[in-house]
């Protein structure tokens, strides 16, 4: 373990306007989450469940290669939104489509022979069970309420989600910058962020970007603040020996809690989904100190929100 304290605000950070606030996902983010657990299975005590959700994000990325096409909002919607000062996208009042739910039943059948053992029983509901039964479950996660949610079916739930959003992002195309109104929260879809991703691509190396669990948006933020309450004194870094040069613990001593950094710079193959959920022990760590993480990944819930 180490610790030690992040950059001052504004250090290593490109001037105003030089770069771009927001990005939003690729056409191949599930392919590339897909390799890098494949990456990341090699070797890990996660081994079974990495090779899994690898399978699983193979079958994301065919969902939305094949996505028909849904209703985004029109000009009055956004507008609306914009006057609001909400999110195009938001995921915890907006109405979903549903097409979520095949997916979430092609997802699951895709998936059923690589379910960890005992957890195909659990798999079956999302056969069986009604169309409310389902949407609850997505409200639920979508709110964190993590206490309501059936925590077997969370990552197929949340993986139908995901594409959904993700679809949906992609054709709204580009948003004004000024549409971000709560720097912590995704300004495409309201959500949280997995992890924070230091990048090293072209006009943005060296910057750090927030990246959405739920839509796959990046949004920037300086180094060295808080992305749950924006503090900027005595931020701190955590992290595992072997891995500390790729992933820490940002840690903040105001609100107790800690999202991980994870080093494109330094790691080029990185994609903060799957190396969120890889570093796992990095999370025990922060709860033996009970730091809590402010972040969301869906392929893996932590504790009992409400």
């Amino acid at each position: 373990m180490i610790d030690s304290p992040l950059l001052q605000p504004g250090q290593l950070e490109a001037p105003a306007g030089d770069f771009p606030e927001l990005r939003l996902p690729s056409a191949t983010l599930f392919r590339k989450r897909s390799q890098r657990f494949y990456q990341l299975a090699e070797g890990h005590s996660l081994s079974d469940y990495l090779h899994f959700l690898a399978v699983l994000a193979e079958h994301q990325q065919r969902e939305l290669d094949n996505h028909p096409g849904i209703p985004v909002p029109d000009t009055t919607q956004l507008q609306g939104c914009r006057i609001g000062a909400k999110p195009p996208l938001d995921a915890t009042s907006q109405s979903r489509h549903p097409h979520w739910r095949q997916v979430a039943r092609n997802l699951a059948n895709a998936v059923f022979d690589k379910t960890p053992k005992g957890g195909q029983e659990e798999m079956a509901l999302l056969y069986d069970s009604e169309e409310k039964w389902l949407d609850v479950q997505a409200d639920n996660l979508l709110a964190r309420k993590f206490h309501r949610i059936n925590l077997a079916t969370a990552p197929i739930i949340g993986a139908a989600l995901q594409i959904q959003w993700t679809y949906l992002t992609r054709q709204l195309g580009a948003l004004p910058t000024a549409w971000q109104v709560q720097p912590t929260h995704c300004p495409v879809c309201g959500g949280h962020p997995v992890a924070s991703v230091i990048r090293k691509e072209g006009a943005v190396n060296g910057l750090r970007y927030l990246h959405c669990a739920l839509c796959g948006s990046e949004w920037h933020m300086v180094r060295s603040k808080c992305s749950n309450c924006m503090n900027t004194k005595d931020v701190t870094y955590y992290g595992i020996e072997g891995r500390k040069d790729i992933i820490n613990a940002e840690t903040c001593p105001v609100c107790l809690s800690y999202l991980k950094v994870i080093h494109q710079d330094r790691e080029p193959r990185i994609e903060p989904a799957a190396d969120d959920l890889a570093s796992f022990d990095l999370d025990l760590l922060m709860g033996e100190k009970n730091i809590a993480k402010n972040g969301i990944n869906f392929m893996m819930i932590q504790g009992q929100e409400e």
